[in-house]
């Protein structure tokens, strides 16, 4: 051996060489029995660790096969306690004999469910991994048990306790899941276990859909139910869909074909069509109409809960496999070992000289790399030293394909292929799953965020651009008309007829028209034009360029073709028309808020002259919209000058005909013009921000007023004191501050909430879901909220129960016809309203038969000139003394 350097010369000097040569063999011949005796003991360590995760795999399955009976026990548990409950048997009407077959069938099924239960619970509790869970759920079991067969608990409590333990054994599966996979199994091992999660969490929420559908048809609807309510059923049926998505994630082929065969036979299927929430009332069932859907219950989670026992075991099967080969490594390690530890002897002077340099080259790139330089790792030296590099290298690389990876999704760089290339190893597979949930979670709020926009600037039913596209989409064909000198068109589409589709067929007939006629109007137009729809039925087509008007008034009337054709639309055929306003801009001062309005105007002009035509907005249109500007003027100078004042009309019980409150009506005393007509200046407030400050005037005038008749008139202990009505308009209700003028005029006039009543038409409620929200808040707040106009809009009277409203306000135009039909739909709209727990107000009541025939058909209350007309503030507090008034 030759040394180099001083200190080399010294150490030659002073030692001698076979000391060294000495040093060189033993040195690698002990390391090699310590590298033995490591690789030994972790190839043990290793088949312990198999063997454990094996132990931990056949706990998850018994857990589950028990969580799987408790979840079984609930539906026969609950079928017997409504069985036993005298008031349900009553209430159902059914036979003793009927019901005797029902309870004998529901024993045979809770105790087979039970049996199923209390072996599963047993088996369990002999793992280490699922004792104590097996044993405190037997326990609880018991307990329920207990109480269901003593019926001392309630429907919700017997569920809820079920559902605890099931939720208990829920988790103990997924401990047992997370030691298997702590324990370092295989790859299809870790596949197999998150394979028995999915399918565990499908059987789990697909067993607590019939209890929940059973619940809501046999329970009382409240919200506060856990299994009688809307909510937790449409929950219960969000999570099942969840796990139904989540099957897509199945790795293994044959539990995928097995999950498909599951899924698409007749059982699965019809039973999720039944169980499938929707916005119909749910169907009334009898028993006998109950137990095969009970049945096929049984029959879909026995399906799922056998496609879990097949996960489980295959993923048994992997685990055992995993523990064979682990011991059949530490077999072959240990004789390994004893041959490289005979070899070792021969090689260890050859490993001295060529060890020290290639491991002194590996650690110096071992430190770069945890430094985080990522080198090229040089592979050399002997085999052992070029596997260590070979590994290391395979490291770097991974690291410089993680950095690539994390580089391409910093860029936003997501349809990279890089991100599809996984990692070598378990570690590998981890990190590229990562990678993927990070890059899904990235275009998941890409097309979330996609998705929001276009539901801002889309209609949801008919996908056109609604009002705010419809103006953006015209503020820009404005602007390019202006800088290409080209004219722009507007045309006003509104439907002729389409109410009475709405009230003969119903609102999803008027849906399917709404959207065939959006469908002829998009394959009329060119291709360059755009057709948006406003709301209702009112649609706008957006045309640029436009070479002559003439072209526009073609186009409008193939449109008005277009919708005249009959069309066929829930199992109806209906015919509507349409007609058309024109606009057109031909200066570049126009601008998009404008251009609607004269569109607006010139199809108001096309309605008035009959119908089914095409106006063209003109100077004599201008001029109208002129007027009207000057309106809205004078409208505006009047509420801050004092020409505004309220009248009251009295509101009166029919049946005692005593005084109940007043209904608030504006009137305008314009100088120069005299008293206008509210139907002259209250459309044109309407169409404008006017309405919202004259709604503010009159609540705070309406409520000082009441306040002040409250100080000067108080009524006598125990009577009912007057309300006071106030007309808010649709405009007024959607906007948010509406909440905040409500409160400062109670606040203002220190007048209670319970006296304010706040009258709205029932089409505002229908056409904007704001409008509700904020009449929830008033009402909330502890006003009465009252329909007005009741049956002229398009309020079904079933949408009555969700409605947050008090009164129903029925419209003047059924109280004094003489159309056939017309007193018996008012007898009706008072018995359906009285059954939602509703006032009814009858309007308009002119003559003594009509207050005769509100009496009969116990109306509650009435107003109309038979009565009083409306009055001024002073004769209307005079009617709190007592005094008469002329009506």
């Amino acid at each position: 051996m030759r040394w180099t350097g001083e200190r080399g010369r010294r150490r030659s000097r002073g030692t001698p060489l076979w000391t060294y040569l000495t040093a060189l063999v033993l040195v690698p011949l002990v390391g090699v029995v310590v590298l033995t005796v490591v690789v030994t003991r972790s190839r043990v360590a290793e088949a312990a660790s198999a063997a454990r995760a094996e132990a931990a795999v056949r706990a998850l399955a018994e857990l589950d096969t028990a969580r799987s009976g408790v979840e079984q026990e609930i539906l026969p548990t609950l079928a017997l306690a409504v069985i036993e409950d005298p008031a349900v048997a009553s209430a159902l009407g059914l036979p003793a004999s009927v019901l005797d077959a029902q309870r004998q069938q529901a024993e045979a099924t809770q105790a087979i469910a039970r049996g199923v239960t209390d072996e599963a619970l047993v088996s369990a509790g002999r793992s280490s991994y699922g004792a104590d869970a097996a044993v405190a759920a037997a326990d609880r079991v018991a307990e329920v048990r207990r109480s269901a067969d003593d019926l001392t608990l309630e429907l919700e409590a017997i569920y809820l306790q079920y559902l605890g333990v099931s939720t208990e054994l829920m988790h103990a599966q997924r401990g047992a899941a997370s030691a298997a996979s702590a324990e370092g199994v295989s790859a299809s091992t870790l596949r197999a276990i998150q394979d028995v999660g999915l399918v565990a969490e499908l059987a789990t929420t697909a067993s607590r859909q019939m209890p929940l559908f059973l619940g809501a048809l046999l329970g009382d609807g409240g919200g506060d139910s856990m299994i009688g309510s809307r909510l937790a059923r449409e929950t219960g049926w969000l999570a099942y869909t969840d796990a139904l998505d989540q099957m897509d994630d199945l790795s293994q082929p044959a539990l995928r074909r097995q999950w498909a065969s599951a899924r698409d036979s007749s059982v699965v299927a019809s039973l999720d069509a039944v169980l499938t929430p929707t916005d119909a009332e749910l169907p009334v069932l009898s028993v006998p109409e109950m137990v095969p859907l009970m049945f096929q219950s049984a029959a879909r989670d026995a399906l799922y809960t056998g496609l879990v026992d097949d996960a489980a075991g295959r993923a048994q099967s992997s685990a055992a496999a995993d523990r064979e080969h682990a011991t059949e490594r530490r077999t072959a390690t240990l004789l390994l070992g004893l041959g490289v530890l005979l070899a070792a002897a021969l090689g260890a002077l050859y490993l001295g000289r060529t060890v020290s340099r290639s491991l002194g080259l590996l650690a110096d790139q071992a430190g770069q790399v945890s430094r985080g330089e990522l080198v090229e790792v040089e592979v050399g030296g002997p085999r052992e030293v070029r596997t260590v590099s070979t590994a290391l290298g395979s490291a770097v690389a991974s690291l410089r394909r993680i950095q690539d990876q994390a580089r391409a999704v910093a860029r936003g760089d997501l349809s990279n292929a890089l991100l599809d290339e996984p990692l070598p190893g378990p570690l590998g597979e981890v990190v590229h799953a990562s990678v993927r949930q990070i890059v899904s979670s990235v275009r998941q709020r890409e097309e979330l965020q996609s998705a929001l926009a276009h539901q801002a600037a889309h209609d949801p039913l008919t996908e056109l651009p609604n009002r705010a596209q419809a103006l953006q989409l015209t503020a820009s064909a404005l602007f390019r008309g202006q800088r290409s000198g080209s004219m722009t068109g507007l045309l006003f589409v509104d439907l002729d007829g389409f109410k009475g589709v709405n009230d003969t067929h119903g609102h999803a007939c008027g849906d399917a028209v709404l959207r065939e006629v959006a469908g002829r109007l998009r394959d009329t137009v060119r291709a360059g034009d755009v057709v948006c729809r406003l709301g209702g039925d009112e649609f706008v087509v957006l045309v640029e360029p436009v070479e002559a008007e003439g072209d526009l008034l073609d186009l409008a009337e193939r449109l008005i073709a277009a919708a005249r054709e009959p069309i066929t639309a829930g199992g109806h055929v209906v015919r509507i028309g349409a007609s058309v306003g024109i606009a057109v801009s031909r200066d570049a001062s126009t601008v998009a808020d404008v251009l609607f309005a004269e569109a607006d105007a010139a199809t108001y002009r096309a309605k008035r002259q009959g119908r089914g035509r095409a106006e063209v907005f003109d100077e004599a249109l201008r001029a109208q919209l002129a007027t009207r500007a000057e309106l809205e003027d004078a409208i505006a100078h009047g509420l801050t000058h004092g020409e505004m004042e309220l009248a009251y009309q009295p509101v009166v019980d029919v049946s005692s005909g005593r005084l109940t409150g007043y209904e608030a009506l504006i009137r305008w005393q314009r100088p120069g013009h005299g008293l206008v007509p509210p139907d002259s200046f209250i459309p044109v407030a309407e169409g404008s921000r006017l309405i919202c400050e004259l709604d503010r005037w009159v609540l705070l005038e309406a409520t000082r007023q009441l306040a002040e008749w409250r100080r000067t008139r108080p009524v006598d202990p125990g009577a009912p004191e007057p309300t006071v009505a106030v007309n808010i308009s649709g405009r007024h209700l959607a906007d948010r501050q509406v909440v905040q003028d409500v409160a400062d005029a109670l606040a203002a006039s220190g007048l209670p909430a319970r006296l304010l009543v706040l009258e709205v038409t029932e089409t505002v409620l229908v056409d904007d879901p704001s409008a509700i929200d904020n009449l929830a808040a008033l009402r909330g707040m502890g006003t009465t909220v009252a329909i007005d106009d009741f049956g002229t809009g398009y309020t079904s009277i079933g949408q009555l129960r969700h409605m947050p409203v008090d009164t129903l306000k029925i419209d003047r135009s059924f109280i004094g016809s003489a159309e056939p039909g017309h007193e018996e739909l008012v007898a009706l709209m008072i018995r359906v309203a009285h059954t939602f727990g509703l006032t009814v107000v009858a309007e308009g009541v002119e003559e003594p038969a009509q207050l005769a025939r509100l009496l009969a058909d116990g109306c509650d209350r009435a107003q109309g000139y038979l009565l009083h007309r409306p009055l001024s503030a002073a004769d209307a507090g005079a009617l709190l003394d007592g005094a008469p008034v002329a009506g």
